[in-house]
């Protein structure tokens, strides 16, 4: 979900005269941004305005009256950005205004709204969240017109100001981001490289390719429905298992799925497993699932994500287990190995495999982070801030026949923290993509490699991958996707194969204690299998002295927008 609500990357301007227009180009292509007469431009001392007659005049019939003219010649505007930007006031956005008004009325949506409000505020300086929800549901209901960035003007009742200092805080943020994300990818680059060198590996094109399906077969998948008494809630497992049983004991992996998600979205992956003999359980969590988004998008709740599911999945996945152990002897045959499993999840299913880890929610963090005007360019603190809402006490979700977790774009930075992640001590693959706008690798998975503490530690880094997979959008998505410009799209393909491999190494090594895997796990055999246009990087625990340093060095602390308490940008 958090992958689609951020495409576009926005250039930080560089003085005054490119950021006043800059502004209004670049912000309102996410959230429209502007006043019913006039926009207040703050930027102490400089105070300036322009009315919306002037931008009305400008889309409807391509006239620059002299009020415009002067911010464009301010901007220093040339006839291809001023058509582009008549194009943008008037593009409409094709969608359900009733699922707009739901969503920006729910804890999530209205928190996107605040943060933008503190932007965006009405003319004084109070925060805009109820002008700016207000005009966007009116002008959606607009059945003439729909919603356009113009029409988003007609309906705000009051004058709003754009605050432009706070605007290029935001900017920089993001600029910072994206130089301290290149940083980590050069790091890691140069770690892997080095690592190669000392590495002594089979030559792997001799070995079986491990990418590819094993001898196992697949079984039809099944669905159990579980009802835990205990707390008195009912959800699906999808059960995926092997045709054939591997000999020995049968190794057991929980997947769990991340927010708005659903266990069906993964059985393509975890079927990789299943063909090397596991058997492979993907519980669904029924107040975080897509079930929870439609319910809230057809009116029947509020919440995208109930808050208590913060407590729920991990207590979700220690269920499966006690499931499966109750069905072991009669169903299995006594195969399961169910005191050494191994949990897997992506995005707020990794926090999900986090906590069962071992890592503990960090209330100072949560705290310290969320209260924060100005968050940067991080949108899981919209998840990860929900968690302020929980009863203040000691939770362990710890369950001790875990003995490994692998996690795929995990949130992780506020709701556990260092403190959090460094109770965990088994083994740990984190995997990251560059160019996740949700969970920012700089931000939720370099910060967890460094602090998590175990000595069996693994960070995977792909070029270029985008927290979602693309191509399981629907087809509206994906038109929306088409039209946005100078995006490339990742080659999901590629990262399907490092998927493959490295989810079963990992489960090999440590689930299924098979030491002939462990040469798949090196910086080696990830070189071998990277591929452009998205390569992949991956090094292990003695890779966390150089990219702690990078991470708390000076130069981290200007290029990273990273939020920890020990971070301080420098000035110089």
């Amino acid at each position: 979900m958090f992958g689609l609500l951020s495409s576009l990357k926005r250039p930080v301007q560089k003085n005054l005269r490119n950021l006043i227009l800059g502004t209004v180009a670049g912000i309102v292509a996410v959230f429209p941004a502007y006043a019913q007469s006039r926009l207040i431009f703050i930027y102490p001392p400089i105070n300036l305005s322009l009315g919306v007659d002037s931008l009305e005049l400008f889309a409807n019939e391509g006239i620059v009256n002299n009020e415009l003219a002067y911010y464009m010649n301010l901007a220093g505007v040339n006839d291809e950005q001023k058509e582009a930007f008549r194009e943008a006031l008037l593009q409409k956005a094709d969608l359900n205004p009733v699922e707009v008004s739901r969503f920006f009325n729910s804890p999530m949506g209205e928190e996107i709204l605040n943060r933008v409000g503190h932007l965006f505020s009405i003319q004084g300086g109070r925060n805009g969240l109820y002008a700016i929800r207000g005009a966007m549901v009116q002008a959606a209901f607009d059945e003439e017109e729909g919603l356009t960035l113009l029409n988003f003007l007609r309906y705000l009742p009051v004058n709003m100001q754009f605050n432009l200092e706070e605007i290029l805080e935001a900017a920089t943020y993001l600029e910072l981001l994206g130089q301290g994300t290149n940083a980590i990818v050069s790091e890691m680059k140069s770690i892997s490289a080095q690592t190669r060198q000392q590495e002594t590996v089979p030559n792997f094109s001799t070995l079986r390719d491990i990418r590819q399906r094993g001898d196992y077969g697949v079984a039809p998948s099944r669905k159990l429905r579980l009802f835990d008494k205990s707390r008195q809630r009912e959800f699906e497992v999808l059960l995926v298992q092997p045709e054939r049983w591997r000999e020995g004991k049968t190794p057991v992996i929980i997947f769990s799925h991340g927010l708005a998600s659903r266990p069906e979205d993964f059985e393509e992956d975890v079927k990789q497993l299943a063909s090397y003999g596991y058997v492979v359980a993907l519980p669904q969590h029924p107040g975080s699932d897509l079930n929870q988004l439609q319910e809230m998008l057809q009116g029947f709740s509020r919440e995208i994500v109930q808050v208590d599911e913060f407590v729920n999945r991990p207590l979700d996945v220690s269920y499966v287990i006690d499931e499966l152990e109750r069905r072991n002897r009669g169903e299995f045959g006594g195969r399961l190995d169910l005191n050494n499993v191994g949990v897997m999840g992506h995005s707020f299913g990794g926090y999900t495999a986090l906590a069962l880890a071992g890592a503990k929610l960090d209330f100072d963090s949560l705290e310290e982070i969320c209260g924060r005007n100005l968050w940067g360019p991080n949108l899981s603190l919209l998840l990860q801030c929900r968690a302020l809402e929980l009863p203040r006490k000691d939770y362990n979700f710890r369950d001790e026949r875990i003995s490994s977790a692998l996690v795929i774009n995990p949130v992780t930075s506020a709701v556990f923290g260092a403190e959090g992640l460094s109770q965990i001590t088994i083994p740990v693959l984190l995997a990251a993509g560059s160019s996740d706008p949700a969970t920012p690798a700089a931000i939720e998975q370099l910060q967890a490699f460094v602090w998590i503490n175990t000595d069996d530690k693994y960070f995977a880094l792909v070029e270029g991958q985008a927290h979602v997979n693309f191509s399981k959008l629907d087809a509206q998505m994906k038109a929306v996707l088409d039209s946005l410009p100078d995006l490339t799209l990742p080659n999901q393909k590629i990262i399907d194969t490092y998927g493959n491999a490295f989810l079963l190494a990992f489960a090999e090594v440590y689930v299924a204690k098979n030491e002939e895997f462990r040469p798949y796990l090196t910086s080696s055999y990830a070189n071998y299998i990277s591929r452009q246009p998205n390569p992949l990087h991956l090094v292990q625990n003695d890779a966390e002295i150089p990219l702690s340093e990078l991470f708390n060095s000076r130069k981290a602390a200007r290029t990273s927008a990273i939020y920890p308490r020990n971070i301080i940008p420098s000035n110089d």
